[in-house]
């Protein structure tokens, strides 16, 4: 299920490393008893739309929407509540109306654009450390399409779902790279759409859940 939340215009500054306020403000509405932080991420939200640079903060003027996912139904009606409970965001931003997005008609193949944030896409070294993968990297892909199936995997997808591909399109003449810090850690991602090949119901999760790494945290969502 998909919100989609129109929130009123910002009366606090608002940092470029608001990401994790972001993140609070769900944990918020779901309550303290959820188990979202448990395991992989089934969730993915947006950012922000039409913000403003002012002195190195944003501003939204007119208010903005902001996309939230949730695969799992009930998770989603357990925001909700939440939601119509407290309708403050952040940064002195409230809630004024809240509306449930259909999905698009999936077929065998899909491509996706970013719903303005970067895809993360990271691969363990040897010694231990991650390096970051971006979109123009020859085995980016494959990295992708292995992290979506071990995703699959923890929502109990089994069988011909796991056959699923992933592949950036490249032939999108704006991709780019992207430089987000979450509570002082920097993280690189790419601005690329996505193309997904595998069942309707894979391309309902992708949508819903998002794609790469840490989705719970403002990375991989779609649109």
């Amino acid at each position: 299920m998909r919100l989609q939340l129109q929130l009123t215009p910002n009366t606090q500054p608002v940092p470029f490393d608001h990401l994790h306020c972001l993140t609070g403000a769900i944990h918020k509405w779901l309550g303290p008893n959820n188990d979202q932080h448990d395991g992989p991420s089934l969730y993915s939200f947006g950012w922000l739309r039409g913000g403003e640079s002012r002195k190195d903060t944003l501003k939204f003027p007119r208010g903005t929407t902001w996309n939230i996912s949730f695969y799992d139904d009930t998770a989603a009606r357990q925001l909700l509540k939440g939601m119509l409970e407290q309708p403050t965001m952040a940064f002195g931003m409230d809630i004024i109306e809240i509306r449930e997005v259909e999905p698009p008609a999936f077929g065998q193949k899909h491509q996706f654009q970013t719903d303005g944030s970067s895809i993360l896409v990271r691969q363990k070294r040897a010694d231990g450390s991650r390096a970051y993968l971006l979109w123009d990297d020859p085995i980016v892909d494959e990295a992708l399409t292995l992290s979506f199936r071990r995703k699959l995997q923890a929502a109990n997808f089994t069988g011909k779902d796991l056959d699923v591909q992933l592949a950036f399109d490249r032939s999108y003449v704006k991709a780019r790279t992207r430089k987000n810090t979450i509570k002082g850690t920097h993280h690189r991602g790419s601005e690329c759409p996505v193309i997904i090949e595998g069942t309707p119901d894979i391309q309902y999760f992708a949508w819903t859940a998002g794609i790469g790494d840490l989705t719970g945290s403002g990375f991989g969502a779609l649109r």
